[in-house]
């Protein structure tokens, strides 16, 4: 094989978004591994901070400047890349499972005739063909996925599934005629930002959660003096938002947000799926639970086995002292 694997930027508000630098990473040892390259698509107008920022991470940039992409709109997108791929024929071609994803990686598949395969939490090789992993029944079962024979292929990739690697490439960087007429059905309006609490937990470097084991609502106290020793925040499991303790906007999983911060305590959490698929990817995972067979083990990097009324305290306390 000696085609390109395409990665779709994605941006919005002049900030490339941490989906794209994964899918690269991803992409660049997809690459390696067949001695091809890595082609990222770089769509919008002034852009040359964000070609400055992607040039480290990919072999090429094909960048489509147009006043008309200044937002990102799906049908835009899809008319620039329907001509695109047919194109340059590339192998592969990731696409972010987000919102913009969604909105466009179907339509786009539908309309090329090319395989899309969605929401991959990993793929590799198997021999010459692609193999996609997708997670089914709510995270319960990963799915081995051979593609079918094709010319071409389209994936998105969920959010925060692979790290990001080092940026030490050096690309060529290639300007296209956008070619877009005018959109007659879709028309960017606004954003609309989700509000965001009083504490932006995906931001944070060092994030202590806690979950069940708490057992009540006065106990988070004890929890959140460990977070301000650490200087990081508070965070939860589903069944402490469930209980009405702390708001859904501190709580990490499949149901809440993904974090990946340097350091990530996990205090009283057995490790449910849908909680491991939240913080993951994290630097550094330290566990702390009584039950030695709690899956948060398998996930932790450092486990205490103990009663955490016990262990935080005495934490804590180590901690303030090396901090004198």
């Amino acid at each position: 094989m000696n085609r390109e694997i395409f990665v779709l930027i994605e941006h919005r508000q002049g900030e490339i978004r941490d989906i794209s630098f994964e899918m690269l990473t991803k992409a660049r040892g997809l690459a390696q591994e067949k001695q091809v390259k890595v082609c990222a698509l770089l769509f919008g107008t002034n852009l040359e901070n964000l070609i400055e920022k992607t040039t480290s991470f990919a072999d090429k940039v094909l960048v489509v400047e147009d006043k008309k992409l200044e937002n990102f709109n799906a049908e835009c997108y899809q008319r620039i890349l329907a001509n695109l791929l047919p194109q340059y024929n590339p192998f592969l071609t990731l696409i972010g499972h987000t919102a913009f994803g969604v909105d466009l990686a179907p339509s786009l598949a539908a309309q090329l005739n090319f395989p899309l395969v969605t929401d991959c939490v990993d793929l590799k090789w198997e021999d010459e063909r692609l193999e996609a992993i997708r997670q089914m029944y709510g995270g319960k079962v990963n799915a081995r996925i051979s593609l079918m024979e094709a010319s071409s292929y389209l994936a998105t990739i969920r959010q925060a599934a692979f790290p990001v690697g080092e940026g030490n490439l050096k690309a060529e960087v290639v300007k296209i005629e956008s070619l877009l007429e005018e959109i007659a059905y879709r028309k960017f309006i606004e954003y609309l930002e989700a509000a965001v609490g009083e504490v932006d937990i995906t931001k944070a470097n060092t994030v202590i959660a806690v979950g069940r084991g708490i057992k009540e609502q006065k106990n988070l106290a004890l929890v959140e003096d460990l977070a301000k020793t650490l200087g990081g925040v508070l965070a939860c499991s589903r069944p402490v938002v469930d209980a009405g303790w702390l708001p859904k906007d501190r709580q990490v999983g499949s149901s809440g947000k993904t974090v990946k911060p340097k350091l990530y305590i996990a205090i009283g959490i057995s490790g449910a799926f849908q909680h491991i698929s939240g913080m993951k990817n994290a630097e550094t995972i330290i566990a702390i639970n009584k039950d030695p067979n709690a899956p948060i083990f398998a996930e932790a990097h450092y486990g205490i086995v103990g009663d955490l009324f016990k262990v935080v305290p005495v934490l804590k306390e180590k901690i303030a002292e090396i901090k004198r």
